[in-house]
């Protein structure tokens, strides 16, 4: 199998542990133990729970708390319908690699994470793209979704809340999108790892796994929950799928570490006190995010609706690249350029960490524009 290289995770691996202001993190500012077990009421009693602990293989699907726990955020789903994989970046690749075969077309969005079109099309899949645009708020044509999916279509693909644009399919849309997937009689993938961040609501918009019969999800700790450390994830959906992908990774996973599983279900068991945490930041760091976009002469965007990150467009002749590696280089700010995401003309921006590292990582960019030679 031959696969296109991971164009964001190579970005990452080389500039974000050398950065100053990191502006191209997507996770909620991260939780230190400390804070979870504050949140938790843990902090007195987790040596309790941990040190009787015979660190085996463990639960090999997921505990059964930790199963459990996670329906707690669907509204249909029971354990037998949940998995435990490593990280959602195990859950897209186990899906996919359980379900498409080569010929199978496959329809994803673009943008979205790499893993949603270089996946299939390694597998050598018929991979379909629809190009989100600015004009439809980074949503998908659906006329176009509906003329893609033709009868031999497997998987449709989509990534909501959306990375990297923040752009939020709402319950309504995501209606549309199923019907459409049930026409055909394809599975449809929603990568819903933003998940819980919405600007409006409760945080939650109605998941794919709870919508449709043929629906799947896949989430983590990573992002809305900020536990990205853990690298903890989960597919939700049909007892069929969840089965089959269990016959693969058998071959990959085995099980995920026992803490990680037990820190997991502990964070779920407060989840209110996370996902509130989560939705003030981000509120708070999207008004920052606007009110620099505003004055900014050349930078302009779709106002992300969920999620922690948003898409920049600028308005001068530089490569993305360029534009941020020169950045990085002068004043210490670390954006995801666009040609990564296969969106040149754009960089990404993670709004969501600390609102200091925010607000003074986009004071540099300000002297940085300011100092172009345009």
């Amino acid at each position: 199998m031959r696969i296109k290289e991971f164009g964001v995770e190579i970005w990452m691996n080389d500039y974000e542990n050398t950065c100053r202001y990191n502006l191209a993190e997507t996770c909620v500012e991260s939780l230190t133990v400390e804070q979870l077990l504050d949140m938790s009421g843990k902090r007195d009693s987790i040596l309790e729970e941990l040190l009787p602990m015979k660190l085996t293989y463990g639960a090999i699907e997921g505990s059964d708390r930790l199963r459990d726990n996670i329906t707690e955020v669907y509204q249909q789903q029971q354990r037998e319908n949940i998995l435990i994989t490593h990280g959602a970046i195990g859950a897209n690749a186990l899906v996919h690699e359980t379900l498409v075969a080569p010929g199978d077309r496959v329809i994803s969005v673009l943008p979205t994470y790499q893993q949603h079109y270089s996946i299939p099309e390694s597998y050598g899949a018929d991979v379909q793209v629809i190009k989100l645009r600015e004009e439809n708020q980074f949503l998908p044509d659906l006329s176009e979704l509906k003329k893609l999916a033709t009868e031999n279509t497997r998987l449709i693909v989509v990534n909501n809340p959306n990375n990297p644009t923040g752009a939020l399919m709402d319950e309504a849309f995501l209606k549309q999108v199923v019907d459409i997937a049930r026409s055909c009689d394809a599975y449809l993938l929603c990568d819903e790892v933003y998940r819980g961040t919405d600007e409006d609501g409760d945080g939650f918009t109605a998941s794919v796994a709870d919508m449709y019969e043929k629906g799947i999800s896949t989430s983590s700790m990573s992002k809305s929950f900020s536990l990205a450390g853990l690298r903890l994830g989960w597919i939700a959906g049909p007892l069929e799928v969840i089965q089959a992908v269990c016959i693969h990774r058998d071959y990959n996973t085995i099980s995920v570490g026992m803490l990680d599983d037990h820190f997991a279900s502990i964070a779920l068991e407060c989840r209110d006190a996370i996902l509130e945490r989560s939705r003030r930041i981000c509120k708070a760091n999207r008004a920052t995010l606007d009110a620099w976009v505003a004055k900014e002469p050349l930078i302009s965007y779709i106002k992300p609706k969920s999620g922690t990150i948003a898409l920049l467009k600028y308005d001068f002749d530089m490569s993305s690249r360029e534009f941020c590696v020169r950045l990085l280089e002068s004043k210490g700010v670390m954006f995801t350029p666009g040609s990564v995401l296969e969106m040149e003309g754009y960089v990404r921006i993670g709004y969501a960490n600390s609102p200091h590292v925010l607000e003074e990582g986009l004071a540099k960019v300000s002297e940085f524009l300011a100092e172009l030679k345009i």
